[in-house]
């Protein structure tokens, strides 16, 4: 079998890499992004370079294949998609050409990654949330921008399975974190970022952490092997609706804040800019459904998966301080 992977050089994407090869696929491995700023690159994959916004390019990346992994989008985190709505929405190029593409080629499965963003705001105005489950999507009032984008792609994915017979599943990504993934530079996540300020202040001995917003506002995060599994789960399932790959483990950013510290073995003090982004108030996964069809669930604990990722990030702060 062979499989594409799009957003190859991506973080998500370069673990499922990891992950096909490991298993015996065959595997081409597609980002926009030059070779040398892919997170990983893997020499059993054929890596090619394409701006998959472009459908001949999409021609190019599918033919030949089986199953597509499309986990293209140009996006980051809560900074950097409430500052980029436009950029955000544009990925629903990814999706539209890669669709048409893989009929064209008679491909047998289309996996899409989706995004807990997808989830209406006023449903997630609580640090205490209530779990989102996968008929809370509609009525439709999700993140503005990147939520809207995949929205609208999962709808397509659906209509493409109803009018051209393309096998298609569609994930719903809930706060996915590890190592080999954004940790600077504006498009991390909470828990990279929070690493990395951990990390630096081991390193100058500052331990004021700057945290945006009061710090209360919760998440719940996925280990990114978890989340590889789960993905590829879905894909070889028979389970066309859109499903939640998350966890179901609620933490407030102070606490994952003082859990980093732990692991870094210092004391800290918390420093909240309430002018910086933090999205919604509180947002958690709901697994019933993944439970029920998949037989699926997490098996990394925040503190085990933070730690591994606390770890990598302090070796890149490292090298980037050249000391």
């Amino acid at each position: 079998m062979t499989v594409l992977v799009t957003g190859a050089g991506g973080f998500i994407g370069g673990h499922l890499v990891a992950s096909l090869l490991a298993g015996g696929a065959s595997v081409r491995a597609v980002d926009i992004k030059a070779l040398d700023r892919w997170h990983q690159v893997h020499a059993g994959a054929e890596n090619m370079v394409a701006d998959l916004r472009l459908a001949s390019e999409c021609r190019t990346a599918v033919a030949g294949v089986d199953d597509i992994y499309n986990l293209a989008a140009d996006m980051g985190g809560i900074g950097f998609i409430e500052q980029n709505k436009a950029l955000c929405m544009l990925n629903v190029l990814i999706n539209t050409h890669l669709l048409e593409a893989a009929v064209a080629a008679r491909a047998s499965r289309y996996f899409f990654s989706s995004s807990a963003c997808v989830y209406p705001h006023h449903l997630q105005e609580r640090p205490g949330v209530t779990s989102l489950a996968e008929s809370d999507a509609l009525p439709a009032m999700p993140e503005d921008g990147y939520g809207w984008e995949k929205l609208f792609s999962e709808r397509m994915c659906r209509h493409f399975f109803e009018d051209f017979g393309l096998e298609t599943r569609i994930a719903r990504f809930h706060n996915v974190y590890g190592p080999h993934g954004e940790w600077d530079g504006g498009r991390e996540k909470a828990p990279a970022a929070i690493c990395r300020k951990v990390a630096m202040a081991v390193r100058s001995g500052d331990h004021v952490i700057p945290v945006w917003g009061d710090g209360e506002q919760t998440r719940s995060f996925l280990f990114v092997d978890d989340c590889v599994d789960g993905a590829r789960r879905l894909m070889e399932s028979s389970v066309r609706e859109p499903i939640n790959i998350g966890s179901e483990d609620l933490i407030s950013i102070n606490d994952l804040t003082d859990l980093v510290a732990g692991i870094a073995d210092i004391e800290i003090t918390r420093e909240h800019d309430l002018t910086a982004p933090q999205g919604v108030r509180g947002r958690n996964s709901d697994n019933n459904l993944v439970r029920a069809r998949l037989a699926w669930e997490p098996s990394t604990s925040l503190a085990d998966g933070m730690a591994a990722t606390y770890d990598w990030i302090a070796e890149q702060v490292q090298h980037s301080t050249g000391r």
